[in-house]
């Protein structure tokens, strides 16, 4: 839906004059400059997730004078889940912007003077192996596909899929931005080859694997892994909007593969399985029609 609607938006916006401006990113030499930093701008965001649960309070609020259908305990607990939402919400947009995204862009800045170059790549898919098992909304994909699959797709199949999808995402965005190569050679054949894996693999496993590809790129990839591009595009002079953004794209993008190659594997092992099964089956069959003939002659 939103990849759609941004790209109808493109039809018409005129992109002659768009160009991206420097960045800025908190300097701070102590802990304590670092807490000043947090407390100066945490009511800037504290307002505006203010103003964003506002409507939603709102129509929630009508909704329970109309209906009576919250009272007592339930209407305590609606409550106090706003309040968590809110206060969460609060420090996660405050943190992001003041400790993540200068964190994010500062270190993308230092690994563009690694040498050799490519070793950025490198370094980048070690990163994004382990950040994507930082994300909130992998952990409860992997916990509820665990429980639903009655532990035939464990929680650790999950996290290593996923691992290795996000480790090779963030290492073709930074050759994407060493190079220069357009996004559609990385995106169009990563989504053909995808798509042509589901008619190959089990119907779970396709599930599966789109939402993975969805909670994959969540805050951790927004927040930590494009700032990051960002300041390596930056640092070697490239050009921001056209090699480095794409790379949550392609966060989405892998899992898709990896989760249908594991059900490829899984699909395999399970025919085996049920082949040898078979095998064992038939054998203890003859050996039971073989002990009857032994009886019979006996």
């Amino acid at each position: 839906g939103p990849i759609l609607t941004v790209l109808l938006l493109g039809m018409f916006y005129n992109s002659s004059g768009a160009d991206y401006g420097a960045f800025y990113s908190y300097q701070v030499s102590d802990s304590a400059q670092a807490a000043q930093e947090f407390a100066n701008n945490l009511p800037k965001y504290t307002g505006e997730v203010a103003s964003t649960l506002l409507p939603i309070v709102v129509v929630f609020v009508v909704f329970n004078l109309l209906t009576r259908r919250f009272r007592n305990r339930h209407l305590v607990r609606t409550c106090a889940g706003y309040v968590y939402a809110f206060l969460g919400l609060s420090l996660f947009l405050t943190g992001v912007n003041i400790g993540f995204m200068p964190t994010g862009l500062y270190l993308g800045e230092q690994l563009a003077g690694v040498e050799p170059r490519w070793t950025v790549v490198l370094i980048a898919m070690l990163i994004g192996f382990f950040v994507v098992r930082a994300e909130p909304s992998v952990q409860v994909l992997n916990r509820q596909v665990e429980e639903i699959t009655n532990g035939a797709v464990s929680r650790n199949t999950m996290k290593t899929a996923l691992s290795i999808g996000i480790a090779v995402s963030a290492g073709l965005s930074m050759i994407r931005v060493l190079t220069g190569i357009s996004i559609y050679w990385f995106l169009i054949p990563g989504y053909v080859f995808s798509l042509i894996l589901t008619f190959f693999v089990p119907k779970l496993f396709t599930g599966i694997a789109f939402d993975s590809g969805g909670v994959a790129s969540g805050p951790m990839a927004t927040t930590f892994m494009l700032p990051m591009t960002e300041g390596v595009c930056l640092a070697l002079g490239g050009n921001i909007l056209t090699d480095a953004f794409g790379l949550v794209a392609m966060v989405a993008m892998t899992p898709l593969i990896t989760i249908q190659i594991f059900g490829l594997v899984y699909k395999r092992r399970s025919e085996r399985i049920r082949a040898v099964q078979r095998i064992a089956d038939a054998m203890e069959d003859d050996i039971i029609e073989y002990l009857d003939c032994e009886e019979v002659v006996g």
